[in-house]
């Protein structure tokens, strides 16, 4: 039988929804099928998944192949026309086996607004990680200006805590010392549950309850809804990764106020400043878009000086790609080039701040996961080169002896 394989575009969440499609259907029997999970935040990721279709079917030709994901969701008829694919799925169809199974279909792509079912199949591992992903809330109610995103993946709807916790418990039981809380608005967390918890309400039960699990990560998380008892989980338990990752998008006020986005340039400083009191080695990153419509050169400005300013330390950095159907695609656009060039700068000032970071690290001490060989990654999310191959999932401390623009060198301590 013939290998069925899985290419991720996109996010955590993607990489997550990949381990399931994977599993479901290895356990359908799947065979001789390419699933290419796609991504649609901006239209360079759309034009990369077709590209990805296109390459797929040269080094497959005779392999059946299946087009899902948020691109596929959003524009299910443009990939149907395209002469290499054979079947598109939608979000809400994917992670269903006998969809997947059915040699026969050819399109299965519902209405994801009118979805409002979060859970997924149980995953026991991740193929190629040593670090897990785990869903706990999926969709979006907010409507950013420039967002495609809540048309993709439907309204948010959370995972119940006792599923979340069950998962987390199985793949600590198949050696996994790491896991990530992972969603595409994960501070919205609960809203929609019966008792409402917050984000931070799941984090501490799940430290509380799970005490083999070694390490626990967020992945991009909306500064203006970090709760009270997840800055209070930060400065009570280790385990808790003192690493942030924060849905920016700007840093001007006008620009932020155009683009819907709920947090002001103050408020951001301000979580920052709560969270380095209760840990005060919090390393921040951010997402930061360029030359949104009507960004003049001070606004951006204002949002470049914010890197140094919040010692913003992992840069995600996007030049404005309009999305058709969305309110910013209609305001007037800052010229193509001029986006480039701002996008360079803010990457510029980012691979800067990480190097500078880097520096930092070298003599001191710190915990590392082994991912694979000499590769591992310290609790700041930095990856170090070990100077010796060690099993996969080793958790042990490295002295940092020097850095490089990949990342930090360091000698295992036995």
């Amino acid at each position: 039988m013939a290998d069925t394989r899985v290419i991720t575009l996109g996010c955590r969440l993607n990489a997550f929804e990949s381990e399931v499609i994977r599993s479901e259907a290895a356990a359908a029997g799947v065979a001789d099928t390419v699933i290419i999970n796609t991504c649609a935040v901006t239209g360079e990721a759309v034009r990369q998944a077709r590209q990805a279709i296109r390459r797929t079917r040269r080094e497959r030709p005779h392999d059946r192949i299946v087009v899902t994901g948020c691109a596929a969701q959003l524009t299910p008829e443009a990939f149907a026309a395209m002469p290499e694919v054979d079947c598109v799925i939608g979000n809400a169809e994917k992670l269903d086996r006998k969809i997947l199974a059915d040699e026969a279909a050819a399109f299965a792509v519902s209405d994801i607004s009118d979805y409002h079912d979060a859970a997924t199949p149980f995953v026991e591992g991740f193929e190629g990680r040593t670090r897990a992903f785990v869903q706990i809330q999926q969709g979006c109610d907010h409507r950013c200006t420039f967002c495609i995103v809540p048309f993709a993946r439907g309204p948010s709807r959370s995972v119940p805590l006792e599923q979340v916790a069950a998962q987390i418990r199985a793949l600590v039981e198949h050696s996994y010392r790491e896991v990530v809380l992972t969603g595409v608005d994960i501070c919205s967390y609960g809203a929609d549950l019966a008792d409402r918890p917050r984000l931070g309400d799941l984090v501490r039960a799940i430290l509380a309850q799970i005490p083999a699990l070694r390490r626990l990560r967020l992945s991009t998380i909306d500064p203006a809804a970090i709760d009270d008892v997840l800055v209070v989980a930060f400065g009570e338990d280790s385990r808790l990764m003192p690493h942030v990752h924060l849905s920016l998008q700007a840093m001007d006020d006008t620009v932020l106020k155009r683009m819907r986005r709920r947090h002001s340039r103050a408020d951001v400083f301000a979580i920052a400043d709560r969270l380095r009191r209760v840990r005060p080695d919090m390393v921040f990153g951010a997402d930061l878009i360029a030359g949104f419509p009507t960004e003049t050169p001070d606004m951006f400005e204002a949002t470049f000086d914010a890197v140094d300013a919040l010692n913003l330390t992992y840069l995600h950095v996007f030049p404005y790609s309009p999305r058709p159907g969305t309110p910013a695609a209609r305001m007037p656009q800052v010229p193509a080039i001029e986006r480039r060039a701002r996008a360079a700068r803010l990457r510029q000032a980012g691979a800067d701040a990480r190097a500078r970071f880097f520096n930092d690290r070298i003599g001191t001490l710190t915990d590392v996961l082994v991912e694979t060989g000499r590769d591992a990654r310290c609790p700041y999310y930095a990856p170090v080169q070990l100077d010796v191959p060690l099993a996969s999932g080793t958790l042990l401390t490295a002295r940092i002896d020097g850095a490089d623009a990949h990342g930090l060198r360091g000698t295992a301590i036995q």
